[in-house]
């Protein structure tokens, strides 16, 4: 395994793993795509991947395919396909990590680590963060919002070597990266944006900047984010509730790009898809009630978002 300029396979090149993909083949590694929508590879295959918005447009040269089983080698392997795929994606792909590959998880939620980990054993998997936002437009076409800072971490804590020449080999390529010494705590203050805002734009069809410049959404986001960090204390990871809101703000700062984006989750709605609502929303709910602590805000998104899908979904049980 080379983590001095690592070949790189992304399990979901939808909209951040195709930007990320791009951003890193356009710096100069070797990048495959998997994903399942056909047509979005066989753009990529024809075209090369678009970027389009932050950095100008322009198309990058990369490896595309349906059939995880046809890719050989890597150095490592980015999850980047939605979290309820992930023991279908990470199955797909063991062969690489029994290879020697490292996998990371750059998704959002909780407990993707733990659930890829069951399937190619915990040693082989670092943890993963990303402030960027993406979003696909069409077929083979990805679009920018801005350049912000992505972590990656071993998940025990520390900085290790891997993690650390893992996020040098990122940066020299075109994807400015962090090594994280407790991408835990980092993943958790991730989340508390996601729950503030991911669920509200779904509903709303709002971006994060226009939904905080409503009163009564802004104090509902605030609201969810101070349940999640509650129940963040409960498990173990201390986030006051002021450094809580910083993050929050960043992520919905219009200057930094990200405020101008609407939820993956929205767009999920949006195209009649499954949402990760049961792994962002639902997960923070099920440790709160695990651990006698309220979530009566998240609560409710949870329902919400549940009303949307059922619109397009059969209703699950209970």
């Amino acid at each position: 395994m080379s983590l001095d300029r690592p070949a790189v396979v992304i399990v979901g090149g939808g909209a951040m793993g195709g930007l990320f993909g791009g951003l890193l083949a356009e710096g100069g590694l070797k990048i495959t795509l998997i994903d399942v929508w056909q047509a979005h590879v066989d753009a990529i295959k024809a075209g090369g991947l678009r970027i389009v918005g932050h950095g100008g447009d322009r198309s990058i040269a990369l490896d595309a395919t349906s059939d995880p089983v046809g890719v050989r080698a890597a150095d490592v392997v980015l999850f980047q396909c939605k979290a309820f795929a992930n023991e279908t994606a990470a199955a797909g792909v063991k062969h690489l990590i029994a290879g020697g590959a490292v996998a990371v998880s750059f998704q959002n939620g909780i407990g993707n680590e733990e659930t890829l980990a069951r399937v190619l054993g915990a040693q082989h998997v670092l943890g993963g963060l990303t402030a960027q936002a993406g979003l696909v437009e069409a077929p083979g076409v990805v679009r920018n919002f801005g350049s912000l800072p992505t972590f990656v971490g071993e998940l025990g804590g520390g900085l290790s070597s891997r993690a650390t020449a893992l996020a040098g080999a990122f940066t020299r390529h075109g994807l400015p990266t962090e090594a994280s010494a407790d991408i835990k705590r980092d993943k958790w203050k991730k989340l508390l944006g996601n729950v503030g805002l991911g669920a509200i734009s779904a509903a709303t069809d709002l971006r994060s900047v226009d939904i905080m410049a409503v009163p009564e959404l802004r104090q509902t986001v605030f609201r969810a984010v101070d349940e999640a960090a509650a129940v963040a204390g409960a498990c173990g990871v201390r986030l006051d509730v002021d450094e809580a809101r910083e993050v929050l703000m960043k992520l919905a700062d219009p200057t930094a790009g990200t405020g101008t984006s609407k939820s993956s989750m929205r767009a999920d709605i949006a195209n009649r898809r499954p949402t990760e609502i049961d792994y962002i929303h639902g997960a923070v709910a099920r440790l709160g009630r695990e651990r006698g602590v309220p979530t009566p805000t998240i609560d409710v998104m949870v329902a919400i978002v549940k009303g949307l899908e059922s619109l397009y979904r059969p209703a699950g049980p209970g």
